[in-house]
This record gives structure tokens, C-alpha cells and sequence, in this order.
């Protein structure tokens, strides 16, 4: 599947998961997909939009790398944004390992593939 680079737009703040109660509520509710080197947590949301959070295990390293890690996994979301099916709650916890963006890209397009979270074509 091709990402379609010119009709991703932002990743806006309505589209982030915030609250510390909606992060505990997906660890403890939702459901879980593993991939090698991330999990995603989902459920749900009864609304139009999609919302994410990004997560990292502990001990991933200095807070240039946990930024950096950030930024890509954020990035990958927004080219793939467009392609998902709408209405749910996620999560993303992040392992160290390999921190480019074309693996991290696969990384999330593989959790979303077992998740059932892609549109139907």
C-alpha cells in the first residue's frame, strides 16, 4: 500500500490522546496487537476521529533519542493517517531497536494490518 504524501495534512491536537485517565483506560480495556519491537492498544471511541498516544518502554535512552523516537512514530501515523478506518482510541508502545523512518513506518503499518484497522479497499 502507497501512501498518498500530498493529502496527509497535520497531525492535529484534537488527534493526540492526552489525558493520563484515556492512557490508563487503553492499557486496561483495550485490545492489544504485538509486532516485533511495538504493541498497539485500541478501542472504540464512538466518535469521528481517530485519536493516538505514543508510548516508550522504559529505560529507551537519553531524551534526544525518546524525542527522536517520537517524532518518527508521529510522522509514520500522519502518512498513514488517511488509510484507517475512523473512530478509535490508540496506543503505540515503542521498544528500542532500529529508529529510522522507513522501519518505523512498516512497524506501524504492520500493527495496523493485524489490527484489522485499515480501510477495505
Amino acid at each position: 500500500m502507497k501512501t498518498d504524501f500530498q493529502k496527509t495534512g497535520l497531525f492535529k491536537r484534537e488527534e493526540r490522546i492526552r489525558r493520563p485517565d484515556d492512557i490508563r483506560k487503553l492499557f486496561k480495556e483495550g485490545k492489544k496487537v504485538n509486532a516485533n519491537g511495538a504493541k498497539l492498544f485500541f478501542y472504540a471511541n464512538n466518535s469521528s476521529k481517530n485519536r493516538i498516544g505514543f508510548a516508550l518502554s522504559r529505560g529507551y535512552g537519553s531524551a534526544v533519542t525518546r524525542n527522536k523516537s517520537k517524532r518518527l512514530s508521529r510522522e509514520a501515523y500522519r502518512h498513514l493517517k488517511s488509510h484507517l478506518n475512523t473512530g478509535y482510541d490508540m496506543l503505540i508502545l515503542v521498544y528500542p531497536g532500529n529508529d529510522s523512518f522507513h522501519s518505523r513506518c512498516e512497524l506501524i503499518r504492520n500493527l495496523f494490518t493485524k489490527a484489522g484497522l485499515f480501510l477495505k479497499p
